[in-house]
C-alpha cells in the first residue's frame, strides 16, 4: 500500500499524520510512505526523522484579510498543482491524506482529478479554510469532537479523537533532568513557542522568565530563529529552538506547561496528562480549542493581553496549589482517544487495493 501525507508550515497539521503513519506501519509492516509539504515550513526534519521521505512543492496561502500576497495565491496554486501531478503520476499512491494546512489543498484537487481516494483529518474545534476547500473532494474524514459531524457530509465522518506520535509518550524524566541541566526538587515550567515559533508568546514569557524563575525552571522552547535574549542572572532560565527527538523528554519532566492552543500540541499534553496554562492566538480557532479544555477542568484559559506579570503570577499560584495541579492533570488524561491513531489508519487501510 502506498500512502502519500500533505500538511505543513506548521506542526500542527503534521504531528497527527505522523502517529498515523506509525499505526499503518504497525499494521502493515511494507506500506510505503511519501509527504508533500512546503519547502519553508519546519516539517521536512519531522517527517524525514520518521524515514519518510519528503517533496516539497509551491504553496500559496489565502489570507483572510485584504493583502497584495492573495493576488499571488492563484498563480502559486496552480504552480503547485502541477508539481503535484508530476509527483502523484509518478508515484501513484492508494490513497492521500491530510490535516490540513495550504500546501495540502492541491494535493487533494489533484488527487480528486486523478480518482485517487482521500481521507481528510479535522482537529480544531472550527474547521481551518484549508479543510473546507479540501473537504468536498474527499471520501472520509475523521474528527476530533462530536460536534464537527455537523460541519462535513454526516456519511463521510468518523469520530476518532487526535492521533497522537509514540516519540512523546516515552520520555524519561532522569534523561532529561541530565541533558537539559535540570536540578532535582525544583518545578519545571515548559513553554511551547511552536515548530515555527511564536512570537508574541515568547514576548509575554520573555516578561514573566525574572519572576517565573523565582519559583521553578523554565524551559523556553521559541521555535526555530526564534531567539530572544534575556538577563544572563536567569539561571534557572534555559532556552531552545527546537528539541526534536528529546521532545518527549521535556514533556516528561515538566510540571506545568505554557503553551499555544493548537489542538496537535492540546493533545499531546493531553496523552501525557500534563496541566496547562493555554494562550490561544487572539482571534483565531485557538480560541474554541483553548475554551474546550478550559471548560474541561484540564487547563486555565489565559488572554495574550494580560501581560507577563500576570503570566507570572499564575503560574506561581498554580505552582504552590498542588491540589489544582492533580485535578488539571486528572481532566487532561480524560480528553483525547489514545486509540485515534488506530482508528484514523483503520480508515485508511479501508483503500487499500
Amino acid at each position: 500500500m502506498r500512502v502519500l501525507f500533505s500538511g505543513g508550515g506548521t506542526l500542527g497539521s503534521v504531528t497527527p499524520l505522523l502517529a498515523v503513519s506509525e499505526a499503518l506501519h504497525e499494521m502493515n509492516h511494507g506500506t510505503e510512505f511519501l509527504w508533500i509539504g512546503t519547502d519553508a515550513g519546519p516539517e521536512r526534519e519531522s517527517v524525514e526523522r520518521h524515514s519518510i521521505e519528503f517533496r516539497a512543492v509551491t504553496s500559496g496561502r489565502l489570507r483572510r484579510f485584504f493583502t497584495l500576497n492573495n493576488l499571488l495565491t492563484p498563480f502559486l496554486v496552480l504552480k503547485g498543482m502541477f508539481e503535484v501531478l508530476s509527483i502523484l503520476r509518478e508515484w501513484r499512491p492508494d490513497v492521500v491524506v491530510s490535516a490540513g494546512g495550504f500546501v495540502a489543498v492541491p494535493v487533494v484537487w489533484v488527487a480528486w482529478m486523478l480518482r485517487i481516494p482521500v481521507h481528510i483529518h479535522q482537529m480544531d474545534w472550527r474547521p481551518g479554510l484549508a479543510n473546507k476547500l479540501a473537504a468536498p473532494f474527499a471520501r472520509s474524514v475523521s474528527v476530533v469532537f462530536k460536534k464537527s459531524k455537523s460541519d462535513f457530509p454526516r456519511k463521510k465522518v468518523t469520530v476518532t479523537g487526535n492521533p497522537v506520535r509514540k516519540e512523546i509518550l516515552f520520555g524519561h524524566t532522569e534523561v532529561a533532568r541530565d541533558k537539559f541541566r535540570l536540578d532535582i526538587g525544583t518545578p519545571i515550567v515548559l513553554v511551547l513557542g511552536g515548530g515555527t515559533g511564536a512570537m508574541n508568546l515568547n514576548r509575554l514569557v520573555a516578561e514573566a522568565a525574572s519572576e517565573i524563575c523565582r519559583k521553578a525552571q523554565l524551559m523556553h522552547l521559541t521555535g526555530e530563529g526564534k531567539h530572544i535574549e534575556l538577563p544572563a542572572v536567569l539561571g534557572q532560565y534555559r532556552q531552545y529552538g527546537y528539541l526534536g527527538a528529546d521532545m518527549g523528554h521535556a514533556f516528561a519532566v515538566a510540571d506545568l506547561v505554557i503553551t499555544r492552543a493548537g489542538m496537535g500540541t492540546l493533545t499531546e499534553l493531553a496523552a501525557l496528562g500534563k496541566p496547562s496554562i493555554v494562550v490561544p492566538i487572539p482571534d483565531s480557532h485557538q480560541e474554541e480549542n483553548a475554551r474546550y479544555f478550559a471548560d474541561k477542568g484540564a487547563a486555565m484559559y489565559f488572554k495574550e493581553s494580560r501581560g507577563g506579570a500576570d503570566l507570572a503570577e499564575e503560574v506561581r499560584r498554580l505552582l504552590g496549589d498542588s491540589d489544582k495541579i492533580m485535578k488539571m492533570a486528572s481532566a487532561m488524561g480524560s480528553i483525547n482517544n489514545v486509540g485515534a491513531a488506530k482508528e484514523v489508519a483503520r480508515i485508511i487501510s479501508g483503500y487499500m487495493k
